[in-house]
């Protein structure tokens, strides 16, 4: 008899097409998905899942050239600085109109309400409008608006949501951290792509780039080797400020903030509420914003959950 499992999906960007890998290596090992909770990109992929909608946006992911990518980034500098209405709507026309009360499954999707400082779990009503809002990723996103809360991405509070499943009675809690820190065990997979199609997509990172520099692929910026060890620093000496120029680069400025929040929140989470197995996907591994690293981030994705269902299928 499968075992029945309560999937707990973590928060981190672009990372989280990792969660589609590890969901079809769970199911390819026989296991039985009973119950979702999910918070930003974490939400979007255990919400599709539940909904039977997996393969179809699967395949939506992997097939965008470079037209798309420019199609899909509704660039404002208001709120967010990109509404989001592009690519949501696409996952809209995937879902249809289904409320969460309908799905299969039970499924929560963890946001954050700005107005109350509080964490909101989204159990009914309209999924595609719960994935929206638990994805409202600030500074990147444009937030989203329900009677007087203000609702952004839910790994501002809670990004790995652990305790909506606790009470699901399945036979496992396998939670899916996107902040791991085993970045020296795991790299990218290099997946060749058209000459065409990589000779235009470069061209296309590389204006978008100029304007927005969060979206820089990882070659272009010098990311300094973590040591073995990280200290702590006793002394500001030698220190000085930094000079922000312009909006883009404080948009960086604050996403690399706030993944630093999410990772030491999420160690917080597993220290309480531990999983019967947690699935580490280093955070190192692509940026925040590389959304168009589909294929190898899924590849990656299957591959860390094999590695650690085999270890957790041997020591039980």
């Amino acid at each position: 008899m499968s075992q029945r499992v309560a999937l707990v999906l973590g928060s981190g960007g672009a990372r989280g097409y990792a969660h589609i890998g590890v969901i079809e290596e769970l199911l390819a090992r026989g296991y039985q998905i009973d119950c979702i909770a999910g918070c930003s990109m974490g939400a979007v992929v255990g919400g599709i899942y539940a909904a039977g909608k997996l393969d179809e946006y699967r395949q939506w992911c992997e097939s965008l050239d470079y037209l798309d990518v420019l199609r899909l980034l509704d660039v404002s500098f208001r709120l967010g600085a990109i509404r989001g209405e592009k690519i949501f709507g696409k996952i809209r026309d995937i879902l249809g109109e289904i409320s969460i009360e309908e799905l299969p499954i039970p499924f929560t999707a963890v946001a954050t309400d700005l107005s109350n400082q509080q964490e909101i779990w989204f159990q009914e009503g309209c999924l595609h409008q719960a994935m929206r809002a638990s994805a409202a990723i600030p500074s990147l996103f444009s937030p989203v608006v329900q009677g007087s809360r203000m609702l952004v991405d839910g790994g501002l509070l809670n990004p790995l949501p652990i305790i909506p499943v606790v009470s699901s009675h399945c036979d496992l809690i396998i939670a899916v951290n996107l902040n791991g820190d085993n970045h020296r065990h795991y790299s990218l997979p290099q997946i060749e792509r058209p000459a065409a199609f990589k000779q235009r997509l470069d061209q296309l990172m590389g204006s978008l780039g100029e304007r927005l520099p969060f979206l820089r692929r990882s070659s272009e910026l010098e990311l300094p080797d973590e040591p073995a060890t990280p200290r702590a620093a006793r002394s500001a000496s030698g220190s000085q400020v930094s000079e922000i120029n312009g909006p883009a680069s404080l948009l960086e400025l604050v996403n690399q903030s706030f993944e630093v929040m999410q990772s030491s929140l999420a160690q917080y989470k597993i220290a309480g509420y531990p999983p019967d197995l947690l699935i580490n996907v280093p955070k190192r591994v692509c940026r925040f914003f590389e959304f168009y690293k589909a294929p190898e981030l899924i590849q990656l994705g299957r591959q860390i959950a094999r590695d650690s269902l085999e270890q957790f299928e041997r020591q039980g």
